[in-house]
């Protein structure tokens, strides 16, 4: 195998598919990376088993050939290339890495013992403009839990009811949704589990405007964008039943500036530990969200936010690094609190044109 391309090009094609390397594995060839020089294309390919990562990029290929090579070795050797024509030459077990006045010989391992990339039977499809899609994923995924026990909770709920795209993720203490419109979809309705941590890398990549195509196999996802195919286990389970912890009514809405709120709570938390709440006492007479928080033995904070509201005075307390993590999310000026009591979760909502809802269980104010 021999070809040339340039280095930054297959820097980034080597730190997509890195993602998909085993990092843990008992099998050498998975911590490895699969290259394919065939007609005038690279493929690179990753995969521990339950994530593969296919990569196309265009290269001229001297000499048509496969070839494993170790991941990070590999990655971190192009990394520190100067931005040249890197010229990559294989054969049998040991490759050589020429660019520039750097040279670079090391052990490949046997392409044949690299397991093939899955052949999916999709049953469902739809495509989403990929900004759209990273802003939806971003919103959600920072809340799923990271306890692997409940191996459900580190997903991220994704329906398609009609042409509504609806994600959805709890950690059972904070609950995050957001819904966008695909009018174009005639997909018929469907719901999955995907691991959160596999969209947050999904959505870290290069934003365009080109859309990603987002398919439904029986116990697998294919994610498509660009030249580059994902394929991932979905996670098998119940996802808890969110739509009863939503309440049909309140006892108390305000609005709120975002910014204001989140300096204010930020301030107001200075003194505790992570684990400290931030009350918030609503006073509808006079308009305003008196904020406060108490630290054993070291003081008290309070910050007063005017507001507009409706509805009746209430207490209530939540965690702050919860409530900063909902409020990071929310697009809009202002954003809008609904409560019922102070021992009732709390809901945050976006102003009109963003469908997003962020809901917090609240802490006990003694």
């Amino acid at each position: 195998m021999k070809f040339s391309i340039n280095q930054t090009e297959l820097q980034n094609a080597l730190s997509v598919v890195l993602k998909g390397i085993a990092t843990r594995s008992t099998l050498p060839i998975l911590s490895g990376i699969y290259l394919d020089a065939h007609g005038d294309t690279l493929t690179l390919q990753a995969t521990d088993l339950e994530l593969s990562i296919q990569y196309a990029v265009p290269a001229l290929v001297e000499e048509e050939g496969k070839a494993v090579f170790p991941g990070k070795l590999f990655s971190e050797i192009v990394k520190n290339l100067p931005d040249a024509a890197v010229h990559v030459h294989a054969e049998s077990d040991s490759a050589v890495i020429t660019c520039d006045t750097s040279s670079f010989s090391i052990k490949t391992l046997d392409a044949e013992d690299f397991p093939g990339f899955p052949h999916v039977d999709v049953q469902q499809e739809i495509s989403i403009p990929f900004s759209q899609f990273a802003s939806m994923v971003k919103r959600v995924a920072r809340v799923v839990s990271k306890d692997e026990s409940r191996a459900i909770l580190t997903g991220v709920l994704i329906t398609l009811e009609g042409t509504l795209l609806k994600m959805v993720a709890t950690d059972s203490y904070r609950l995050a949704i957001t819904e966008a419109d695909l009018p174009d979809s005639a997909a018929e309705d469907f719901q999955a589990v995907i691991s959160g941590s596999f969209l947050q890398e999904i959505a870290s990549m290069q934003r365009t405007d080109d859309p990603l195509k987002l398919a439904l196999a029986e116990n697998q996802i294919v994610v498509t964008y660009h030249d580059t195919v994902f394929i991932n286990r979905r996670i098998e389970g119940n996802f808890p039943n969110y739509r009863q912890l939503l309440p049909d009514s309140y006892v108390t809405r305000v609005s709120m500036e975002v910014g204001h709120l989140v300096a204010g709570v930020k301030r107001t938390s200075l003194l505790g530990q992570t684990s400290s709440p931030v009350k918030f006492d609503i006073n509808i007479a006079s308009q305003t969200a008196q904020l406060s928080a108490v630290a054993q033995d070291v003081g008290t904070a309070q910050e007063t936010l005017p507001c507009e509201g409706e509805g009746e005075d209430v207490e209530i307390a939540f965690n702050y690094a919860y409530v900063l993590d909902g409020l990071s999310s929310v697009a809009t000026d202002k954003v809008y609190l609904e409560v019922q009591s102070a021992l009732k979760p709390g809901i945050f909502k976006a102003d009109e044109g963003e469908n997003y809802l962020y809901l917090v269980m609240p802490v006990r104010i003694s």
